[in-house]
């Protein structure tokens, strides 16, 4: 929608600003949203279309973090205790979730708002909580099912990537 690409170009503009400013970006998702977050960042500190500087960017998905924590404090802290931890005021947390309810996702935000942190989310369905917590939403469209949202989150994530890499002069 035109709407959802005016978000896209303030999801780059914010990202581009974090990198700029010597910040990161931190993303975090369950399951295949999980695996999107990766792919987000493992494209900007890795390699995209091209090579290129890498870029700050890392997933919360490391299996030890994730693990000691669900044992530790329950799978609802796994994404906002790496945020205590590591996260800076010019950083950004990238959450992902298709409902927009994921309640571990949902404070991973508080926790980023409580840093000075922007925040954005992908969502899908009506948003859910995220949609009202956030800096900024991007809902994928005529997404009811998990599925279509994830095939949309993928193409946004790709479209602000090739914008960070653009606007770094990187392209």
């Amino acid at each position: 929608t035109p709407e959802n690409f005016q978000k896209i170009e303030s999801a780059i503009e914010i990202m581009l600003h974090s990198i700029k400013s010597g910040g990161k970006i931190i993303s975090c998702g369950n399951g295949g949203s999980m695996c999107d977050a990766m792919h987000f960042a493992e494209e900007l500190s890795g390699r995209y279309r091209q090579d290129r500087k890498a870029l700050p960017a890392i997933s919360i998905s490391d299996p030890s973090h994730l693990s000691c924590v669900s044992n530790d404090y329950g799978y609802d802290f796994v994404f906002s205790r790496f945020i205590e931890g590591l996260g800076n005021p010019n950083d950004v947390l990238l959450g992902i979730s298709t409902s927009g309810n994921s309640k571990n996702v949902i404070l991973a935000v508080e926790a980023a708002k409580a840093k000075g942190m922007r925040t954005i989310a992908l969502t899908g369905k009506e948003g859910g909580w995220l949609s009202d917590l956030v800096d900024l939403e991007i809902r994928a469209p005529h997404s009811n099912f998990a599925d279509r949202a994830q095939e949309i989150h993928i193409k946004i994530i790709h479209t602000i990537i090739d914008g960070i890499e653009h606007g770094l002069g990187l392209q």
